[in-house]
């Protein structure tokens, strides 16, 4: 009966102790951090993440699978599960999304470096704080199974000094110049009449009847060229990468939501000359 009592008693005074410090972090992880936090709209879709700087200080950027944050200071996320066609609801918790929630599937927010992980449930709004402690690029992944390009849903948190990041958002902020060179141009004149423009937005562009591109069923494409990788973090953003993904999407990535469009040769080189001049 000793026995028994000893061996019973000491991992239970062990776990007692393990709970006192787990449990208080995990209160320390759930609440909101303090009004010096950076928000930032987190958005699955399948296979890439989207990241929209909230409020003034965001100046409106978005882009996709490149997290830029300053490195020592919190940053709030607010995650999100839409697919391609769902209309964007906002930030509410449990919003009417005019869809099924089965039309948007699970993914997991994942950076090793910098927090664990947290799914991202259709229908609703988790959020998380993280933060880097000094300037570095942070490998993520989506941890959930996804679908066909699971594996290849991946994205990178970059911190900057804060000087630095400033910089950074200020120059995404501004819109996609016009191109000067001929096969350029003739390739953001395809952007339009090659049906690009129904899914991506690029700053400052107008369609032929003056309205902005503001859709965002794919990334923004305001500063594409001005990241390392495209489609999910998946390829370098080389030209020859691009001319093939044009060529063809769902063969270079299975499960893409992006149809092969049948572009000619002459098309995808124009296209491409186009989304180079987008830096």
């Amino acid at each position: 009966t000793r026995l028994e009592l000893i061996w019973t008693l000491i991992p239970a005074l062990i776990l007692v102790g393990i709970a006192v410090p787990t449990i208080s972090t995990i209160f320390n992880l759930s609440s909101p951090p303090g009004d010096e936090a950076l928000d930032v709209r987190v958005i699955g879709k399948q296979y890439w993440w989207e990241f929209q700087f909230m409020g003034d200080e965001g100046l409106g950027v978005v882009t996709a699978n490149e997290l830029h944050i300053p490195a020592g200071r919190p940053i709030f996320l607010h995650m999100q599960s839409l697919s391609a066609t769902q209309p964007d609801p906002g930030l509410e918790e449990n919003p009417e999304l005019g869809l099924p929630v089965s039309a948007g599937v699970i993914h997991s927010f994942w950076v090793p470096r910098l927090a664990g992980k947290q799914d991202v449930v259709p229908g609703h709004t988790r959020r998380m704080t993280i933060e880097a402690d000094e300037p570095g690029v942070y490998p993520g992944q989506c941890a959930e199974f996804c679908g066909l390009s699971h594996a290849r849903m991946r994205f990178v948190v970059v911190a900057h000094e804060p000087a630095e990041f400033e910089q950074w958002l200020v120059d995404q902020s501004a819109p996609a110049d016009s191109p000067d060179e001929q096969l350029a141009q003739r390739g953001h004149e395809l952007f339009e009449t090659a049906t690009c423009v129904a899914c991506h937005a690029i700053e400052g562009y107008e369609q032929s009847g003056g309205q902005p591109a503001q859709v965002r069923i794919g990334p923004n494409l305001t500063h594409f060229a001005s990241r390392s990788k495209f489609a999910g973090w998946a390829f370098d953003n080389t030209e020859e990468n691009v001319k093939q993904w044009l060529a063809n999407p769902p063969a270079m990535k299975a499960g893409a939501q992006m149809p092969n469009l049948g572009l000619s040769q002459q098309d995808i080189d124009a296209l491409t000359a186009y989304l180079a001049t987008l830096e």
